[in-house]
């Protein structure tokens, strides 16, 4: 068992995902960043998608009131238990009554990122709605008790699965393994989408070859980006239909949305393209302020980078379980 001592705002239970439940309104919720949730997941001998804590405001401080062990992946935070600074993107072993403390994120470095995730031995316990442990805060359900985490809250952790963490044992990031930048900045490969020819050609070449910021006015629920406004050729007047993570949507204003993991099922806005399933945990880990750029791409070029990532999860399994296997053996 943990307990939260102090958290900045929106940490919330999340797994990877509430699949399957589009059909009946309800969006998919999950990890902004699944990949990071899965490697802590590996890092411990969990099943990828047990519900980890994704923290996006820091700092954050927990005591665990148990032994166990956890990993804290995603943006690098300086997590220290008590006075010890911890190796990101590994497995550690916490002793009862020991502090875990995630502060502010680095900004430096190749790829600036926003969220951390904290991973647990067996993963966060809480009741699954519709398939998924995942928070959906706007309907209230999912997590601990449909919200977010706040001081005096403890969790429990599930039934560990027996196959003991190799402490010190890190994983490469994918940032860093799998780099994807334009000019410098993060960028994300971008299916066109239905609505696409509806704005003009000199709209449509600055929206690949120039940056977008990222604005305050983004959550979970979708990124409303900045940059040079779109034109459509003439008013587009649609109907709602069904959207999900990662379509760009673009209102009157001109400035596109991105839906992201809380996104609604529906919508009206016009489509001017998705960013693809490979790359979407690479914006939800674009920092607030920050400028990222998007790269047009086809549907092969959509499923090598799906092909991709499920690599790297299986080379860090690989990694993981040798590490593991020499460690019982010594």
């Amino acid at each position: 068992m943990i307990q939260i001592l102090s958290t900045g705002a929106l940490a919330t239970v999340q797994d990877l995902g509430r699949e399957g439940a589009l059909r009946w309104g309800v969006g998919s919720s999950g990890a902004m960043d699944p990949l990071a949730l899965a490697a802590g997941n590996i890092l411990l001998g969990n099943d990828d998608g047990a519900a980890g804590i994704e923290v996006p405001v820091f700092p954050l401080r927990l005591r665990f009131d148990a032994d166990g062990a956890f990993a804290v992946t995603g943006a690098d935070v300086d997590a220290r238990l008590d006075d010890r600074p911890l190796l990101p993107w590994s497995a550690v072993r916490a002793r009862a009554g020991q502090v875990l403390q995630l502060g502010l994120p680095r900004r430096g470095g190749h790829w600036p990122a926003s969220r951390a995730y904290v991973c647990l031995a067996g993963g966060i316990d809480v009741p699954p709605v519709l398939g998924s442990r995942s928070t959906q805060m706007r309907g209230a359900f999912g997590g601990l008790d449909g919200r977010a985490l706040r001081a005096a809250d403890t969790l429990r952790a599930g039934r560990a699965s027996g196959e003991p963490p190799v402490e010190g044992l890190g994983l490469l990031p994918p940032a860093l393994s799998l780099p994807l930048q334009v000019d410098g900045l993060p960028a994300m490969r971008v299916l066109p989408a239905a609505e696409y020819h509806h704005y003009t050609a000199a709209s449509r070449a600055a929206f690949w070859a120039e940056p977008w910021k990222i604005t305050a006015q983004s959550d979970r629920y979708g990124y409303r980006l900045e940059g040079r406004p779109l034109e459509a050729v003439a008013a587009i007047e649609m109907r709602s239909h069904g959207i999900v993570p990662g379509v760009i949507q673009v209102p009157p204003g001109g400035q596109p949305i991105v839906q992201m993991r809380d996104a609604q099922p529906s919508g009206g806005y016009p489509k001017l393209g998705t960013v693809i399933e490979a790359d979407l945990w690479r914006l939800g880990q674009a920092p607030v302020g920050s400028r990222v750029r998007f790269i047009e791409c086809d549907w092969d070029g959509a499923l090598a980078a799906l092909a991709e990532t499920r690599r790297w999860l299986d080379e860090a399994r690989r990694l993981v379980g040798l590490q593991r296997l020499q460690h019982t053996r010594q």
